[in-house]
Formats: C-alpha cells, structure tokens, sequence
C-alpha cells in the first residue's frame, strides 16, 4: 500500500467525519480488506484506526466549539458521543480543558483578531 493510499484514507476519515466512518467503510473506498488496512494504517500513522478517528472528532468538534454557537451537547452527538458528559471527559483529556473552557478561550483570541 503506497504512502498516497494512507494519506487518502486519513483525508476521506477527515472528510466523512459527521457520518462516524468504520474502518469497513475506509477500507471499502480504498479497496483493500479491513485487516489490510488497519495494519497498514498504524504502521503509516503511529496509531489505530480508531485512534485517529476519535483525535478527529474531536479537533473537529474543537473548530465547532469556536466557529459556531451550536449547543455542546448539540456538538458532542454530533460526532457520536453517546453524551455531553461522554464528550467532555474525552475533549478534557484531549485538551486538559472542558468544552465550555476552550469556546470561551477561541472567544477571546476571535475578539482580539477583530472577527
């Protein structure tokens, strides 16, 4: 599997995030088997598929948090999280600030851009 075919997996997990991508789905674009490319996804990327899918959900959800006024329970389901709490804990870890936190912070540094 090339280089160009792990960089293509991670755009189209990217790109199809909103719609909780399986690595059956992934791995059907590219046209290898699950095992297939779940090995050669790690290998490539430094972690499991289900690694980079939940650290793209949550840098998604993160731009959400700052480029809308969408509720973040509204954010959290959003990108599959079975709960506001289930979500904050997650993004907690991910950014050692909850939710409302970092909304507040990217509103801060927005005024000062003027935007």
């Amino acid at each position: 599997m090339s280089l160009q075919t792990i960089k293509s997996m991670a755009k189209w997990v990217e790109n199809n995030i909103t719609e909780n991508p399986s690595l059956q789905d992934m791995s059907a674009y590219v046209g290898y088997s699950p095992y297939y490319c779940s090995a050669k996804f790690h290998e490539h990327m430094g972690m499991t598929y289900k690694q980079f899918l939940a650290q793209c959900k949550l840098k998604a959800a993160a731009y959400d948090l700052c480029m809308t006024n969408d509720k973040i329970t509204d954010i959290a389901f959003r990108y599959g999280y079975s709960s506001s709490e289930a979500f904050a804990r997650a993004f907690s870890q991910e950014f050692q600030c909850s939710p409302r936190q970092y909304r507040k912070a990217c509103g801060v540094k927005l005024a000062r851009l003027n935007l």
